[in-house]
């Protein structure tokens, strides 16, 4: 911890940026969002699966919109382009407050997961990589750890607002909120960051159709990608029905509830821990071994009848979220080079955010079809096992330069 402290000491407002997008990012989160969902329900009188085809949809199309936005980070403004993503995330959280239609609701969802979930994580882990190199990993982990303060103060906010008022009162005061951090934003100095921007310009549709093309087309992202892709579809899934898990293995919601905090504790800690070891060994090192906790955590989850299987997984689950965010983009900066990681890192972002729908889809799919929770958790970690198996060939790869895109 000694080393963070010197680190933060030089860099602090450095960093601090990069953790309060981040934090921000929580508004178009799925934990967050889930919070409306049972009045969004009766509001609009559709049923749950109705609703998360919804979701799923504004998801899967927000992920495909970062295709065509992500990539202004690399030669926009940093301010620029964080004010036109923090308005557009109050803006959808206003306008899911006022929905009178499907149709409202609809554009404000995506807005959320298009600004929150996507944006303003892809601009704080591209900035923070770009600007560092020697502590890359500490400030990616630092600018993560914004996730695990909105996780813990974030829900309690805003289900106080929706207990004392309503649920669109608490969407539009959200909007609110965010809207009025933009005067905040016009007196920050962020010229060290527009330092890094590519002197390229701004690239041409066919030009960007050729840098997706040899991204996805290069061996690197067949090894990369199902990693990434696998945790996020897994611990999306498995929160989602969380609670229906518990309840069907007879274990006291309220326990578990408790047991959650011990996850956000794990996860802030190892978030620590990550960047630090990304330093010391690389992530190209820990790649090959970051998915090994949650995945040993899926058995006892799923086969013991005792809940302290539900704290094992809970802890492992912890470990491997804590250190993932800081692992994958470092990664990316150690393989792609930050010349275009705003265009890298936004094909995968997308890959992710489509998981974080499909996740959720699928296994409520599999639930429905009367599959139980035991051989959903069991499927799980046999995918994943074959995917950290494949994820040692990451052992053969080396830094190529960005031209080559």
């Amino acid at each position: 911890m000694k080393d963070y402290f010197y680190f933060l000491k030089g860099n602090f407002r450095t960093v601090s940026f990069g953790w309060l997008l981040t934090l921000l990012s929580g508004f178009g989160q799925t934990f967050l969002i889930s919070l409306y969902v049972p009045e969004i329900i009766r509001s609009f009188n559709i049923s749950e699966g109705a609703f998360g085809a919804i979701y799923a949809g504004c998801t899967v199309a927000a992920s495909f919109i970062m295709l065509s936005v992500g990539h202004t980070v690399d030669h926009k403004p940093v301010k620029k382009v964080t004010a036109f993503t923090v308005a557009g995330l109050g803006l959808s959280s206003i306008l899911l407050g006022a929905s009178q239609n499907i149709i409202m609701l609809i554009v404000a969802i995506t807005g959320l997961r298009l600004a929150g979930q996507g944006l303003l994580t892809h601009i704080s882990m591209t900035i923070m990589s770009k600007q560092f190199v020697a502590d890359r990993g500490k400030a990616l982990s630092f600018s993560s750890l914004g996730f695990s303060v909105g996780e813990a103060i974030f829900p309690l906010l805003i289900a106080f607002l929706i207990g004392w008022f309503d649920w669109r009162i608490a969407a539009v005061a959200s909007g609110v909120v965010l809207l009025l951090y933009l005067i905040r934003l016009r007196f920050n100095r962020l010229e060290n960051f527009d330092e890094k921007l590519s002197k390229q310009g701004s690239p041409s549709p066919w030009s960007l159709l050729k840098d997706y093309k040899s991204v996805v087309l290069d061996k690197r992202f067949g090894v990369m990608m199902p990693a990434s892709f696998i945790l996020s579809f897994a611990a999306t899934a498995i929160f989602f029905y969380q609670y229906v898990f518990v309840e069907n293995k007879g274990w006291s919601v309220q326990l578990y509830a408790t047991f959650f905090t011990v996850y956000a504790i794990t996860r802030f800690l190892f978030s620590l821990f990550g960047g630090v070891w990304v330093d010391k060994f690389t992530a190209r090192k820990l790649f090959r071994y970051y998915l090994i906790p949650v995945n040993l955590g899926l058995l006892p989850f799923a086969f013991m009848d005792n809940i302290i299987g539900a704290l094992i997984f809970l802890i492992t689950a912890g470990i491997t979220m804590g250190v993932s965010g800081t692992v994958k983009t470092a990664l990316i900066a150690e393989l792609y080079g930050t010349e275009k990681m705003g265009v890298i890192r936004s094909v995968f972002t997308m890959f992710s955010v489509i998981s974080t729908a499909l996740g959720p889809l699928v296994v409520g799919l599999l639930m429905d079809a009367g599959v139980t929770f035991e051989y959903i958790m069991a499927g799980i970690f046999v995918l994943m096992a074959a995917i950290v198996i494949n994820s040692q060939r990451i052992r053969s790869y080396r830094k190529q330069p960005a031209e080559v895109y």
